[in-house]
């Protein structure tokens, strides 16, 4: 298998659902992903959650990417291009909904990440690369960030050694103007030796086992919305200083491959040096344990002695035994925090049973750890903390039921009955694990039919108990997702956004500008809250002049959302949306 070439791979697991193949994909190029996540958003965990998301998306799109891609093709130009994307959306997306945050976010500094020259190439590198075209920036990749010599280049790509390696040596030099345009001038050499040193980190111990463990799963693809694809651009840092000297051009051949063994060395004498402190600490307190523990036993084998000659005594201490048990149980911190959760999920519960309308028949499949979960941090004082930790509830028993009941539900009856779908989910019944009701069924809508289509929805939910609190929830054959919004919320949106389009990009500053804009009707209160969150954050122009066709969509789609620029491409009406779409299209690597 590890001879086999990126898109042999992804044929065999596409076709034949091979997932030793996705896993030897993800293990080839999870570091490249992460490191080019880590440049862009600045944090582990965020770019951790970038990567699973591109592997994610790469597990959905996998048999149209398979069908699309060439021999010659490079899955790591694909990859790249989508991490960039997924990226740039992370970071919008984090300071809308962590607007309070901001500031903390801006002062993170990066700097001891890296050596000084590196911190001047690090902020632009991935626009100076998304600059570049297709054939020059997978050259590069495969070069600087892969470390393949010319000879695996040119079969990667299909041409000759020789125009491999003119190939890179043109990408570096249009890299490098790019690079003098900034105000930081530096030569080829000195440019490939800083890439090649520090662009690719080691991603974290496990990421690529955990991230095509959770793409295989069918983990809840992303449902964001082309107004995000259409984000584009990030503040950078100002370029103060040159980035290297003449010398280390000339010694670039053994400069790329020396500073990344140093590169490589110092991240594996911090992670032991970390890990060693601990340890440390662990063994000395396991010797004073011990060491009490002998001094303990030997005291009382001598009671116990003398004990034997008094029974009298002996049932005395039994007793206060007893009472210093009782008493030291209900002062450990574990007893009173096991107490507290059962006490909010009980709370919960009475609110639950005084307000049937909060109740859907999907909540007999939770746990009680599901309920401990819910509650855990939730503040049920007042009625926002309520309804946030019923909806937590729900979205749980929501994606328990699709991903583990109706899933497997439909791959039963798909290989019952020829591959063909069902005509409505109440053929689904019998092949169920244990039994539904209609009523459950009936919350849910049947998107497709005859032969079904991997890359679509296959299910929608079509009602919420909680319309404020409560998110968007559906399927495809792959397994379930669910909305970052929830319904109340992304009606606002979208209303504040038309509002802008018939107002020049005037955006509405009071709620009742808004009546005439919403499909049904929201109390005054509730579109305030949203609306107030949409001003700190605008939508851009280009959101703006897209949103009829993306309410074309939407009406067209039982109330879907776009996922790609291509989507939107049979519901523009002008020159400018058109224009606006073929530009998403070059930057959001959607497979045809």
């Amino acid at each position: 298998m590890h001879d086999l070439s990126d898109v042999q791979l992804l044929r065999d697991y596409a076709a034949h659902g091979n997932e030793a193949a996705f896993r030897e994909i993800a293990n080839r190029h999870a570091a490249l992903v992460y490191s080019s996540a880590l440049r862009q958003v600045t944090s582990r965990d965020l770019a951790r959650d970038v990567a699973q998301s591109i592997f994610t998306d790469l597990a959905r799109k996998a048999p149209a990417l398979a069908r699309a891609l060439t021999e010659n093709s490079s899955l790591i130009g694909w990859l790249y291009r989508s991490t960039r994307f997924t990226a740039l959306n992370q970071l919008r997306d984090d300071r809308r909904r962590l607007a309070r945050e901001r500031h903390v976010m801006q002062h993170f500094d990066p700097a001891s990440e890296t050596a000084p020259d590196w911190d001047q190439v690090q902020p632009v590198l991935d626009e100076a690369m998304a600059d570049l075209s297709d054939e020059d920036r997978d050259a590069l990749l495969l070069r600087y960030f892969k470390n393949h010599d010319f000879r695996a280049i040119g079969s990667t790509l299909g041409v000759s050694d020789d125009a491999a390696q003119k190939r890179v040596s043109r990408a570096v030099e249009r890299l490098r103007e790019f690079f003098a345009k900034r105000g930081v001038n530096v030569g080829a050499g000195g440019l490939a030796v800083v890439i090649s040193a520090n662009a690719v980190q080691a991603a974290p111990a496990g990421l690529a086992v955990s991230i095509s463990a959770a793409a295989l799963a069918g983990a809840a693809a992303t449902t964001s919305t082309l107004i995000t694809a259409t984000t584009k651009t990030i503040a950078m840092t100002t370029l103060q200083k040159t980035l290297v000297t003449a010398t280390v051009a000339v010694l670039a051949g053994a400069g790329i491959y020396e500073a990344r063994q140093a590169a490589q060395l110092r991240d594996q004498v911090q992670t032991l040096q970390q890990q060693q402190a601990p340890l440390s600490k662990q063994v000395q307190q396991l010797q004073n344990e011990r060491d009490k523990a002998t001094n303990r036993l030997a005291d009382l084998v001598a009671e116990n002695s003398r004990l034997k000659s008094n029974p009298n005594q002996m049932e005395l201490l039994k007793l206060r035994g007893e009472v210093t048990r009782l008493k030291q149980a209900e002062n450990d911190p574990t007893q009173k925090t096991v107490k507290a959760i059962a006490g909010k999920i009980n709370q919960l519960k009475q609110q639950l049973d005084q307000t049937p309308k909060w109740k859907i028949p999907e909540l007999q499949f939770i746990t009680e750890k599901d309920w401990a979960a819910a509650v855990w941090d939730a503040d049920l004082e007042t009625d926002d903390g309520v309804r946030a930790a019923l909806s937590k509830v729900r979205e749980t028993a929501i994606n328990t039921f699709l991903n583990e009941m109706m899933k497997a539900a439909f791959k039963k009856y798909l290989a019952a009955n020829n591959e063909v779908l069902p005509a409505n989910l109440f053929d689904l019944k019998p092949y169920f694990n244990e039994p539904v009701s209609d009523a459950m069924l009936e919350r849910y809508k049947l998107l497709q039919s005859g032969k079904p289509d991997n890359s679509a929805d296959l299910v929608r939910l079509i009602a919420n108990a909680d319309d404020e609190y409560d998110s968007n929830h559906g399927m495809s054959i792959n397994g379930a997702w669910g909305g970052r919004f929830n319904r109340v919320q992304s009606a606002v949106e979208a209303a504040a956004t038309a509002f802008a389009g018939d107002h020049v990009g005037q955006m509405p500053t009071d709620p009742t500008q808004l009546v005439s804009y919403l499909a049904t009707p929201i109390d005054q209160v509730t579109v305030k809250k949203y609306l107030t969150q949409i001003l700190a954050n605008p939508p851009s122009a280009d959101m703006v002049a897209l949103q009829p066709a993306v309410k074309a969509y939407s009406d067209a789609n039982n109330g879907g959302m776009p996922k790609s620029p291509s989507d939107l491409l049979p519901y523009v009406t002008t020159p400018e949306q058109k224009a606006i779409l073929q530009k998403a299209e070059r930057d959001f690597p959607a497979a045809k």
